[in-house]
C-alpha cells in the first residue's frame, strides 16, 4: 500500500497495521504524530550531540587524514539533523530550540551507570551523554555506535511516513561511511600492542553504553510503534544484529 485510505475506507490504524504508508502530516492521527515526532526528536538530538562531542576530539587526531575524517563526521551528522528537522517542521513542531544555543556538548560524569532514560527534555540517546577521552576512545566509540547507527537507521528507512523514510534512505549510506571510517581508524590503532590494549579498555567502557541505546528488551511502546509502522523489529532483535556486526569487526582486528 502506498496511498492513504479514502474517506469511508478502513480505519487509519488498521491501514497502518497492515503496512500502509502516509505521505502528509494532515493524514496522521494524533498518536501517530506524537510518536513520529518523538522518533524524529531523538534522532535530531542524538546527531547534534554526536556532532558536538566528536568536534572536541578533532585536534587529538594523529594526522591530517584523520582530522579530515573527523571533521567530515562532525559536519555530516549536523546535516543529517537538519534533514530530519525539516520533516519535523512539516508536522508543526516548534523547532526554535534548534536555532538557539543548546548544550549539545554537555556530558555526564564518565562513571555514570549506563541507562536508557532521556534527561532534562533532551532526547538524545543515552550513549551521547558520556564524554570522549582522547582519540582512541573516540574511535572505539565511533566504531560501536557506527554499527548501531547503521542498524537503527536501516530500521527507520522503512517507517510508514514516506518523507521521513526517504530522508533516512539518503542518510544511511553516509552513516555507513562513518562506520567504515571508524573501522579504518581502529585498524591503525590495533596495529600496535599499546594501541590494541588501549582499544580493549575503551571497548570495555563503551560496549554496554552503546548496547543500552537500543532500549530495554521488554518495551510495550515497541509493539505500539509496530502497529503504526514506525518500527518493524523489537529492541532485542536490533541489539542482536548490532552485536553480530561488532563481533565481526573486532574479530577481524584481533580485538574480540
Amino acid at each position: 500500500m502506498t496511498n492513504e485510505p479514502a474517506a469511508g475506507a478502513m480505519p487509519i490504524d488498521d491501514y497502518l497495521a497492515q503496512g500502509g504508508v502516509l505521505t502528509a502530516p494532515g493524514n496522521a492521527p494524533p498518536r501517530y504524530r506524537a510518536e513520529a515526532l518523538r522518533l524524529m526528536a531523538s534522532f535530531v538530538d542524538s546527531e547534534l550531540a554526536a556532532s558536538a562531542g566528536f568536534a572536541d576530539v578533532i585536534n587529538h587526531a594523529p594526522g591530517i587524514k584523520s582530522r579530515i575524517a573527523a571533521a567530515r563526521i562532525v559536519l555530516e551528522k549536523a546535516d543529517h539533523a537538519e534533514r530530519v528537522l525539516a520533516v519535523m517542521q512539516e508536522f508543526g513542531a516548534d523547532t526554535g530550540r534548534y536555532e538557539g544555543v543548546h548544550a549539545w556538548a554537555a556530558r555526564l560524569p564518565r562513571d555514570t551507570d549506563p541507562g536508557h532514560a532521556r534527561r532534562d527534555g533532551d532526547m538524545r540517546l543515552s550513549v551521547f551523554h558520556y564524554p570522549l577521552q582522547g582519540w582512541v576512545d573516540a574511535v572505539v566509540m565511533n566504531v560501536l555506535q557506527g554499527h548501531a547507527a547503521v542498524v537503527q537507521i536501516t530500521e527507520m528507512t522503512r517507517v510508514s511516513y514516506q518523507p521521513l523514510a526517504e530522508a533516512f534512505r539518503a542518510i544511511l549510506p553516509v552513516e555507513t561511511r562513518h562506520a567504515e571510517l571508524g573501522r579504518e581508524g581502529l585498524a591503525q590503532i590495533a596495529a600496535t600492542e599499546d594501541g590494541a590494549a588501549q582499544a580493549r579498555a575503551a571497548l570495555a567502557y563503551w560496549h554496554p553504553r552503546v548496547a543500552a541505546g537500543f532500549g530495554p528488551d521488554a518495551s510495550p511502546r515497541v509493539e505500539l510503534l509496530r502497529r503504526m509502522g514506525l518500527r518493524h523489529h523489537d529492541n532485542a532483535a536490533l541489539r542482536a544484529e548490532w552485536a553480530r556486526a561488532v563481533a565481526g569487526t573486532l574479530d577481524a582486528l584481533g580485538l574480540n
